[in-house]
């Protein structure tokens, strides 16, 4: 008898603990409402190439001319290049070329920027566009034109453009398209007429030239007779932003430095850094 008493009591408890089970509305992991997010993909570069080492020999030639009536040892020097301080060279590097010769002066500026999140939910790659869209709002295109064909990547926004002139890490050209006394000048590239070869020079959006790219064109006197042009430019490759600035002042106050020949060759350089990324 008390036998069966007992298994009477056990069998009531196994029925009441199996009807507890179904009415459980919780998590199977015990916390409910609570859901667990990836952080953002980090860019695709980890680390920058040396920019002093970035040029081909062939291409300084070019960049330079006049080097090669210069004695070996001064050549030596010319290509070598200055590297630019930075506080990182895994964030920021960059390199500078300078030669005096008596047709004039040229330089070379090259800037490499990875740009890091340091948001989890924002990628590196997205952080990298909000700095170029800046580069471009701050470099002050004209209507943005672009090229038939070509869809920008990221469109710049105009309210950030005061503070990103800082970023380009330019220290030359203050005046757009004309010299910065106002005066008429036939080289550079502005009051153009739409559809003039001139007007193909102007400050422009550039395709196929990374992920987004642009091209700026600057005539100014800084403070001297000799007027010098700087064409500057600018693209994005993932998580990379990539400056090459190129300057001319000819040793003559009366000459101006011809944009197409500069533009053609910062261009050409630049193409071949971004091929060297996807390398």
């Amino acid at each position: 008898m008390a036998y069966a008493t007992g298994a009477v009591l056990i069998a009531a408890l196994a029925a009441g603990c199996t009807g507890d089970a179904g009415t459980g509305d919780s998590d199977a992991d015990g916390k409910p409402g609570i859901t667990t997010t990836s952080a953002a993909p980090p860019g695709k570069y980890r680390t920058l190439p040396d920019a002093c080492r970035a040029i081909p020999l062939a291409t300084l030639k070019d960049l330079l001319p006049g080097t090669a009536n210069m004695p070996d040892a001064q050549q030596e020097k010319a290509f070598e290049g200055s590297a630019t301080v930075t506080y990182d060279t895994d964030r920021r590097i960059g390199c500078r070329w300078k030669t005096d010769v008596p047709e004039g002066t040229r330089s070379i500026h090259l800037d490499f920027e990875r740009v890091v999140s340091y948001d989890t939910a924002v990628s590196d790659d997205d952080r990298a566009r909000e700095v170029y869209a800046k580069k471009e709002a701050a470099a002050d295109l004209p209507d943005a034109a672009v090229t038939p064909g070509e869809t920008p990547d990221a469109s710049p926004s105009g309210s950030d453009g005061a503070d990103a002139g800082t970023d380009a890490g330019t220290d030359g050209p203050t005046a757009k398209n004309s010299d910065k006394d106002g005066t008429g000048d036939p080289g550079s590239t502005g009051g153009t007429t739409p559809g003039s070869p001139a007007d193909s020079l102007q400050p422009r959006l550039l395709e196929q030239l990374g992920d987004s790219a642009f091209l700026d064109d600057v005539l100014t006197r800084a403070g001297s007779p000799a007027r010098h042009r700087t064409v500057s430019v600018v693209f994005r490759t993932s998580n990379v932003i990539v400056t090459v600035e190129y300057t001319a002042q000819p040793a003559l106050s009366a000459e101006v430095p011809d944009s197409k020949e500069l533009q053609e060759k910062a261009q050409a350089l630049a193409r071949q850094l971004v091929d060297s990324f996807n390398d």
